[in-house]
């Protein structure tokens, strides 16, 4: 069966209004699991989309050497040094959404805190060098968890080559959600969802966007929908066209060449309020 094509325009109102006496509490807390030692960028683009794209809390579980920095350059997310597992298991109690991989790194510390995510119940999305951990020693994932990787990703997972990923994209998605379970995103040109309700593949997207980060702010963005109560299917579906068709005005309206992944939040926010109002 071929894959479902869609726009932005066809998820209207997908995510539906808050209640004028919301609060914080009513849109989850995304926790960001990731920015090892030199890699701390990864974790702050995707806890700042969590926190842009309308998760009630976010927090960020990372390398003691960063956390000083993450939270003074973005004080709205909460940062705290895992380097302990008591420390992690804390930070997981409070989660009601995890963010795994953006800047984990595959060392002993990653090894560890990939783990004791994995094991917690909660909606997940997987992603960067936790979908790399995943390769090492494949396993089926929980049914709540989404899975983002990118050719090179999905090819370690199949045992393959990227060509060969590109060469058959929803083969590989589909193989990908039937040897691990989970809700899938291959990404690249024409990205593909491949989840319960079938296999689907986004219209929107511009070369602009082949630029390092992008992934890093698409996981928070899935994250922040996620934590507004969305499934994994609608989640996975509005959170591509929203980095797609954000990445397509940004570098309409700005220049393509130099467009970075922060970049994209401003037109994700106003995106997603054109196509479901607050």
């Amino acid at each position: 069966m071929d894959a479902a094509s869609y726009a932005l325009g066809d998820l209207r109102g997908l995510l539906p209004p808050r209640l004028r006496d919301s609060h914080k509490g009513d849109f989850g807390h995304v926790l960001v699991i990731g920015g090892n030692h030199g890699m701390a960028g990864a974790a702050r683009l995707a806890a700042e989309a969590a926190a842009r794209l309308g998760a009630g809390l976010v927090s960020v579980a990372t390398r003691d050497s960063h956390a000083h920095a993450l939270g003074t350059g973005r004080p709205e997310l909460m940062v705290h040094a895992a380097e302990t597992d008591a420390a992690l298991e804390r930070l997981l109690d409070h989660a009601t959404v995890i963010v795994l991989g953006p800047g984990l790194g595959c060392d002993a510390w990653a090894r560890r805190v990939f783990d004791a995510s994995l094991r917690s119940p909660v909606p997940q999305v997987v992603d960067a060098d936790a979908l790399n951990l995943l390769a090492l020693t494949p396993f089926r994932v929980a049914s709540s968890t989404m899975l983002t990787p990118h050719p090179g990703e999905a090819a370690r997972l199949l045992g393959t080559d990227a060509a060969t990923v590109q060469a058959d994209r929803g083969g590989a998605a589909r193989l990908l959600r039937e040897r691990f379970g989970g809700t899938w995103i291959l990404k690249g040109a024409g990205a593909l969802v491949a989840c319960e309700g079938g296999l689907h593949r986004c219209v929107h997207g511009h070369p602009a966007m082949a630029s390092g980060g992008m992934g890093d702010v698409l996981s928070g963005i899935l994250g922040a929908l996620l934590a507004q109560g969305m499934g994994l299917c609608e989640a996975a579906r509005l959170g591509v066209a929203l980095h797609a068709a954000a990445g397509e005005r940004a570098a309409v309206r700005d220049g393509g060449r130099g467009l970075l992944a922060l970049d994209l939040l401003p037109y994700a926010r106003s995106l997603l309020e054109e196509t479901c109002p607050c």
